[in-house]
């Protein structure tokens, strides 16, 4: 499964050697930040490392933001973003970027939704316009939206519906939750997309496209002066929008293990489990960051190597949890059999080295291996223009852009100790959610991809 942190490593970057002196620096001390009069926060971090410059503009609206009945909204809004304006004309809004040698796109996660470019640094003002532009003058009519809306209803039927691991982890997130919208599909679900109409779309855009709902990140060889007064001459001049409706919904303390069966045609099982734990709020954040290093940091931990190497029984396993969600979130554990081995066997073999890490914490050498993995990812990430985006982004949609310099440090301090505490605290069945893909005969045709989804974003 690849959620939000693992999605940047797959994106392709603008490369180029580390500097040195510029990692060494801290994000606070290299990012300058200002708010314009209208309430939009911007963010430029100056790199120049390569001529060329990332702009991300990231809205405070995800499917989190959403209701029942109207789930996959806000991703049906990003689909609607590039139909253009008054000014630009449909569909005008791609082109004129790869004309300018630039290139772009968007994704919709739980909690934001971001649009990205990467072009030369001297075309920056091309999409610094073009995003000034659509921020509020977006324009379709029905005969833009219902095709559109039908292109979304196919990438759910292909990414989703055609994936029996996907509905899987639909399903096991539905039965996770119980009362917070982290319970539905970021797509949404069919049944709800196929009643989406142009004034519910229409609707999103005025509620949560505002100046005081975004923030702006460009990251690049720039010149922060510059930079921040030619965002404000394509973005200032927009009124603050009326402050967008606050997520109430708290998701109550689980009160003991829940269970769903997943019947679809399939090739081979697959278990999955969820447990609620914090996010980077919470000082348990950074431990538990260890322990899904410690458990599926690779090919060499624990869940692979146990499952996979020794025992022969999984032909894929792995763990994962998103820190910088905005609210509470799960940490996933999760595997595969070999053909000729079961979904029992897989499920007792993962709990079984849980319980092995909640008795006994990783030795010194285990815990080095997870904190050089992630050191060195996060010093790798630095090399990237669009990553050190990414990462801003997410933290400040999180809470604080500044966190994210507290990052290696909480891992630094994280003991054995820490870890072991922590999978005995979460990984515990009371709070244990388990999906169990159950295979039915295929019938005819082609087999149904049966890959881990590809993220917890569209």
């Amino acid at each position: 499964m690849l959620r939000a942190r693992s999605l940047l490593a797959a994106v392709t970057l603008t490369a180029a050697l580390v500097q040195p002196a510029a990692a060494a620096r801290t994000y606070s001390e290299r990012v300058q930040e200002k708010t314009l009069d209208n309430g939009m926060k911007i963010l430029v971090l100056e790199d120049d490392k390569a001529p060329v410059a990332v702009m991300q503009v990231w809205y405070r609206c995800g499917s989190r933001n959403e209701q029942l009945g109207k789930t996959g909204l806000a991703h049906v809004l990003e689909h609607m973003m590039f139909k253009g304006t008054a000014k630009t004309g449909p569909e005008q809004y791609s082109k004129i970027i790869q004309r300018n040698g630039g290139n772009e796109n968007a994704f919709t996660s739980n909690d934001a939704t971001t649009y990205f470019a990467s072009i030369a640094s001297d075309r920056l003002g091309v999409v610094v316009d073009l995003e000034g532009d659509r921020m509020r003058n977006l324009q379709f009519d029905e005969a833009q939206f219902a095709p559109e809306l039908q292109v979304v209803i196919e990438e759910r039927r292909l990414r989703t519906d055609n994936n029996p691991v996907s509905v899987l982890f639909e399903q096991l997130n539905a039965t996770a939750y119980t009362a917070h919208p982290y319970e539905w599909p970021i797509i949404g679900w069919m049944n709800d997309l196929r009643q989406l109409t142009r004034e519910d779309a229409l609707g999103w855009y005025r509620t949560y496209y505002a100046p005081n709902n975004a923030v702006v990140v460009i990251v690049g060889n720039v010149d922060a002066a510059e930079t921040f007064a030619a965002v404000d001459r394509a973005f200032g001049a927009h009124p603050r929008g009326a402050p967008p409706p606050i997520v109430r919904a708290i998701e109550p303390v689980q009160q003991g293990e829940r269970r769903v069966v997943v019947q679809r045609e399939a090739q081979l099982p697959y278990v999955t489990m969820a447990f609620h734990v914090p996010n980077l709020h919470h000082s348990d954040a950074y431990p538990l960051e260890v322990l899904a290093g410690v458990l599926a940091g690779g090919k060499s931990s624990r869940l692979y190597k146990r499952l996979v190497y020794e025992k022969r029984i999984a032909r894929d396993a792995g763990a994962d949890f998103d820190l910088t969600s905005v609210d509470p979130g799960l940490f996933y554990v999760y595997a595969q059999p070999l053909p000729g081995k079961t979904a029992a066997q897989i499920e007792a073999a993962l709990l079984a080295e849980i319980a092995i890490l909640q008795r006994k914490a990783p030795d010194e050498r285990e815990l080095q291996k997870v904190r050089n993995g992630i050191e060195s990812g996060s010093v790798f990430a630095q090399d990237s223009l669009f990553y050190q985006a990414m990462l801003l982004g997410q933290y400040e949609m999180a809470g604080d852009w500044r966190a994210l310099d507290r990052y290696l440090p909480g891992i630094e301090r994280v003991t054995a100790e820490n870890v072991r505490r922590v999978a005995a605290t979460y990984l515990v069945p009371t709070n244990r959610t388990v999906a169990v893909l159950d295979p039915l005969p295929i019938v005819g045709g082609r087999a149904p991809v049966e890959s881990a989804p590809t993220g917890m974003v569209h």
